[in-house]
């Protein structure tokens, strides 16, 4: 029987930490037309709270029941859960971090249909029900490194995306897996409007290698918190990759689809000098506009609480470098 896979990076309930801060990758589509200065500050302006009120409408979720792995679990007391949920990256919701929250209380995820085929044995239609029902689920507790250089870690409860793949059966030609996000403009502002969007060309697509898909890390979730995933966090289901920048963990998937070759990114399409493929957390190499040698990991604290920790190279996760050995992670950033 093969040992139990055991992630390098022990991280206790403290280490759970909430949402997050950081404008600058909007000044990329700033400057491209897409936001306007009232909208780039209106967040900094009200940095010393978190844009969250219970009089605003929550999504409903469901609780989910799920298993602790001893590799991934220590009990002690989390971060409050609001952080996470209140303020996000989701640009199919508009752009500024409170507005998926605002946006997306209303967004239906079921029904809801997820593809798996191209170069696969067996092609798979998952409805919502089998997104949680269909594999034993997890709770993991992983680190999010966003390329804007904040950082959280939040309490996943998915299954690993291999079980998955296996089921469908790649074929040997498989060599990359790529993502699609539901494309709906009707229920997604970002998308039927390219202000509120961000101008980026929708739907969202994202991409892995295979072997980076299959590792053990490579978690498809389903719910956080012990609950279904709201809306705002990519309901009801999205892909974690804790080693790479958070843009990698595509939201609200319809389709997985199996390739040959290297498929397009949404962020690298927008600006390939800026967004590789890979996406790799690594503190030596820095983003054209800001270092990535340090992050702002947000705790407890307003949006301006300090907490700068050094980043470290995979996001700590160094059981990932096997799959970059004698790549230069310079030019395949």
């Amino acid at each position: 029987m093969s040992k139990p896979f055991k992630p390098s990076v022990s991280l206790t309930d403290n280490d759970v930490t909430a949402q997050s801060v950081y404008l600058n990758r909007r000044q990329l589509l700033k400057t491209m037309g897409f936001l306007g200065a009232s909208t780039l500050l209106a967040p900094s302006a009200s940095a010393s709270i978190w844009p969250w009120s219970d009089d605003k409408p929550h999504a409903k979720r469901t609780a989910l029941s799920y298993s602790q792995p001893s590799q991934y679990q220590l009990a002690d007391t989390k971060t409050p859960e609001q952080k996470v949920v209140s303020y996000n990256n989701f640009y199919e919701f508009g752009t500024s971090k409170d507005a998926p929250v605002e946006n997306a209380s209303t967004f239906k995820t079921n029904p809801w249909t997820l593809k798996i085929d191209g170069l696969v044995n067996k092609p798979i239609e998952l409805d919502h029900d089998a997104l949680t029902q269909r594999f034993p689920l997890e709770e993991r507790i992983y680190r999010l490194r966003c390329v804007e250089a904040w950082s959280m870690v939040v309490p996943w409860i998915g299954f690993e995306l291999a079980s998955l793949l296996k089921l469908a059966e790649p074929l040997s030609s498989a060599k990359y897996v790529a993502f699609e996000t539901l494309y709906d403009p009707e229920e997604m502002p970002g998308q039927k409007n390219r202000f509120v969007g961000g101008g980026i060309a929708y739907p969202y697509v994202e991409g892995l290698r295979l072997d980076e898909a299959m590792h053990p890390l490579t978690l498809m979730s389903v719910g956080l918190y012990g609950k279904t995933l709201p809306p705002q966090n990519g309901a009801p289901i999205r892909l974690v990759v804790p080693w790479k920048y958070g843009f990698k963990s595509i939201k609200s998937i319809v389709r997985i689809r199996l390739t040959n070759k290297q498929p397009p990114t949404t962020w690298n399409r927008l600006a390939a000098n800026e967004y590789g493929f890979y996406a790799n957390v690594n503190p030596k190499v820095a983003h054209p506009r800001w270092s990535q040698a340090s992050e702002r990991r947000i705790t407890t604290g307003g949006l301006l609480a300090k907490n700068r920790i050094p980043t470290q190279m995979f996001n700590g996760y160094s059981e990932v470098a096997s799959l970059y050995k004698d790549m230069n992670l310079t030019r395949f950033y």
